[in-house]
């Protein structure tokens, strides 16, 4: 007699990685559940909650946040215990984060996966980036990415690098207005401008419209020009897939030969179901992945679960140019400044990736100038002349992996669910100290060539919401938890979609790796079921 489950494949997590693992395997005609946390909102809803809010510079605040499927953003969801206050914007509902994203696409370079080889920093991969290639398209077509085919990403100004197998999906849009002016002034100082190849539709594509500039990307596209997770969620269940809401996965359960059995769900009422599957997918965010591990004690022969967290930690630069350049119009983020992407540099110190802002200022704006007890006409005035000339540079930093910087389930805090929350201790190190120099050199570049008045430029440490390393890809069992396939070394049918498993962290933001790993995955599930 077979042995009866309730699914091929258990998807734990509904965003970008899940969903998309999730609509693999059931457009193969497998049985696929996928458990979510929250709840199922739908976009005009989050438009709707984003223009009665008013916390408009908290891109958290539009989405849910329950008793039992809190955000990042709740005070008690994580304690830091480090000097650095780590608290990235990650949110809980079918569709995940993606829901306000910047939409930023990078590959690695083949270079970024050979840190250690290269550079004698970090960790390499165990994977090199030929073999990735394929999937990294798969996931461009499956997001939709808009991109430069001419473009060296590396920044030196060479051929179209990192190699490719086809064109982007979709050709870039225009340049703002904003980065024309700053790419024409800064780039005669030799600063390399790089188009970001990011999932925004610039022609109908999959259901969605083109891109027309709303510049609200960061905390809803109000159109769905944008890619998010829900978009690949509903794709699952138009295949056939299962999607349970309100069904926090809180425990999984090993068999007596190491493979997982089943995990033990609870929902906001309190009730457990045990659900029993062939194969499992945990596709939650880069705390929420090892914390569940950790919980059910599970995949940690190597102790390295939730441990070598790393984030693109920056700093940040704003500023008043001589000039107008209108920000506010188009795609929040749209490319940056490359110099230090890749270099014998990084045997010293960390790569560095200067984006380019695009926000909307005037709230920035009307709070530095009350403050400053502006008021009435004047008041009006200096917003609009300011507005029109503020510059945002966002500076962010490699990150190498170390053991001690973690996340581990709180001994002191639990959810309504009774589910203990999460414990961050988090440092930054003296390779991203040793950057911080050239940042400063270029801050006072840019307000230099600018003709600008500083308006901030000794930020302070920021939070980049780029969560990798806890649940560590590698060539060992011994110092890492999954294999080059995201396949847990301790649980043959335990694959694990999420950024967390990235190695080595770069500077670009690790969404699209993230999706390309899982649809990787997915595939190889698909194979063995």
């Amino acid at each position: 007699m077979s042995k009866h489950y309730d699914a091929d494949v258990i998807v734990i997590g509904s965003g970008a990685l899940g969903s998309n693992a999730a609509t693999v395997l059931a457009r193969k005609g497998k049985s696929v559940i996928i458990l979510e946390a929250g709840e199922k909102i739908p976009r005009w809803k989050v438009v709707e909650n984003f223009r009665n809010s008013s916390k408009k510079a908290n891109y958290n605040s539009p989405y849910p946040n329950e008793p039992w499927a809190r955000h990042s953003y709740d005070e008690h969801y994580i304690e830091n215990t480090g000097t650095f206050d780590f608290r990235p914007g990650m949110l809980k509902l079918v569709g995940g984060t993606t829901w306000h994203w910047a939409a930023a696409c990078w590959r690695y370079l083949p270079n970024d996966m050979k840190l250690k080889s290269c550079y004698g920093v970090g960790r390499d991969w165990p994977l090199d980036y030929d073999d990735l290639e394929p999937f990294y398209q798969k996931a461009e077509e499956a997001l939709g990415v808009c991109g430069s085919d001419t473009d060296d990403q590396s920044g030196q100004g060479g051929d179209a690098f990192p190699p490719r197998s086809r064109p982007y999906p979709m050709e870039p849009e225009g340049e703002t207005y904003i980065f024309q002016r700053l790419k024409s002034r800064l780039g005669q100082a030799g600063y390399n401008f790089i188009h970001e190849p990011n999932g925004r539709a610039t022609r109908p594509y999959d259901r969605r419209p083109a891109c027309s500039g709303n510049n609200n990307c960061m905390p809803v596209c109000p159109i769905g020009a944008m890619y998010s997770g829900d978009i690949h969620a509903r794709h699952a269940e138009e295949a056939g897939a299962t999607l349970m809401t309100d069904a926090t996965a809180w425990k999984l359960e090993k068999g007596a030969d190491g493979k997982i059995v089943a995990v033990y769900v609870r929902s906001s009422a309190g009730r457990d179901t045990r659900l029993t599957a062939k194969y499992f997918v945990v596709a939650a965010h880069g705390l929420e992945t090892p914390k569940l591990l950790l919980i059910s004690n599970i995949a940690n022969s190597s102790d390295q679960v939730g441990r070598n967290l790393m984030d693109h930690t920056g700093m940040g630069l704003q500023f008043l140019a001589d000039e107008p350049l209108w920000p506010g119009r188009g795609a929040v983020q749209q490319g940056g400044i490359f110099n230090y992407r890749d270099g014998d540099f990084r045997k010293s110190h960390a790569a560095i990736k200067h984006a380019i802002s695009n926000n909307v200022p005037n709230m920035a704006i009307a709070r530095r100038l009350i403050s400053q007890g502006v008021i009435g006409k004047a008041l009006d005035d200096q917003i609009r002349h300011q507005a029109a000339r503020w510059v945002d540079i966002s500076t962010v930093f490699e990150i190498l992996p170390h053991a001690t910087n973690r996340v581990f389930p709180s001994t002191t805090r639990k959810d309504a669910l009774g589910i203990p929350m999460l414990t961050v201790h988090y440092e930054v190190d003296n390779y991203v100290k040793s950057a911080k120099a050239i940042v400063d050199a270029d801050y006072r570049s840019f307000v230099s060539l600018m003709g600008g008045e500083v308006v901030q430029d000794n930020t302070g440490w920021q939070n980049r919401d780029h969560l990798m390393g806890t649940v560590i890809m590698g060539d060992s069992p011994d110092d890492s938890v999954v294999n080059y396939e995201c396949r847990c070394w301790d649980h043959s049918n335990l694959f694990l979609a999420t950024t967390g498993v990235i190695p080595a962290s770069g500077v670009i933001n690790p969404t699209l790796t993230g999706v390309a790993l899982s649809i990787r995955a997915a595939e190889i599930i698909e194979r063995e079921i």
